[in-house]
């Protein structure tokens, strides 16, 4: 469904993705995974349209929309769905309005269709009759399940998730994984997911791509990747730290990691 090649994006002289390939099957779940900092948001922004690389592929079901503009770009755009960090919720609007603002933006349907696909996108999320509640009197764990129900309204391909689960405790955090799960298992969208929440983001992957100084340094089979023998994956899913003055040191292939001394963190 989706296929990057060789993707470099720079900032200034700072370098962000360098040369980055990772395909992406249709109906799977990929889950990116790495440090703060290493360029997933980055990453994410170029699928969705947002930055432009400064020079590699982005091939989405065969198109390149690194080449598309204006109305071209945004028949691409349509086919998906976002959740971003955080929500991104409009406090001003009910959740109702909120679920409802893609269709109203994107669509021609009529307001009681409207009314119709928002109630049983809310019901799907476990939020039926909460419609007319605002963002500010619900809890952190409704509004991730309102953010999902409208990236899910449209009825996408592509669903991408930033850090779906970012503030809430760790049973709200299985809570909204096994949610992403279900409807992934009834609607068959294909899924990008970054998320930092290891190892609880195993449970619903298929896949796992660790990117890492702007590769992706190992992608495979979630069982793959945890038990991964690259030192840099292994470091990462374990919370070794490295010792004060030894910074890691990574070729090109992401091999020649100086490993940790310290245990657990």
């Amino acid at each position: 469904m989706i296929r990057l090649q060789k993707l470099y994006k720079a900032f200034g002289d700072q370098p962000v993705l360098r040369g980055l390939d990772l395909d992406v099957a249709t109906a799977e779940i990929m889950v990116i995974i790495g440090r703060s900092g290493g360029g997933k948001s980055v990453l994410l922004k170029h699928l969705i349209g947002l930055l432009r690389p400064d020079s590699g592929g982005i091939l989405v079901d065969g198109t390149d929309i690194t080449k598309l503009r204006g109305a071209a770009l945004d028949e691409i755009r349509r086919r998906y769905g976002v959740v971003f960090q955080g929500g991104a919720l409009f406090d001003s609007m009910s959740v109702a309005d909120n679920v409802a603002f893609p269709l109203r933006e994107k669509t021609r349907l009529s307001a009681s269709e409207i009314k119709s696909r928002v109630e049983e996108k809310l019901e799907q999320v476990g939020l039926t009759g909460m419609g007319d509640k605002n963002p500010a009197e619900i809890s952190g764990g409704m509004r991730k399940r309102v953010a999902i129900a409208r990236a899910l309204v449209t009825e996408p391909e592509v669903v991408f998730f930033d850090e779906p689960t970012t503030g809430l405790d760790p049973i709200l955090v299985n809570t909204i994984h096994h949610l992403i799960l279900e409807l992934h298992q009834k609607f068959r969208f294909t899924a990008v997911v970054v998320s930092h929440e290891i190892p609880e983001i195993f449970g619903i992957a298929d896949r796992v791509a660790m990117l890492h100084e702007g590769l992706i340094v190992e992608s495979g089979p979630a069982d793959a990747i945890q038990s991964s023998a690259n030192p840099i994956v292994r470091q990462f899913i374990h919370g070794d730290i490295e010792p004060v003055g030894r910074a890691a040191s990574v070729s090109a292939g992401g091999a020649n990691v100086k490993q940790s001394v310290r245990g657990r963190a």
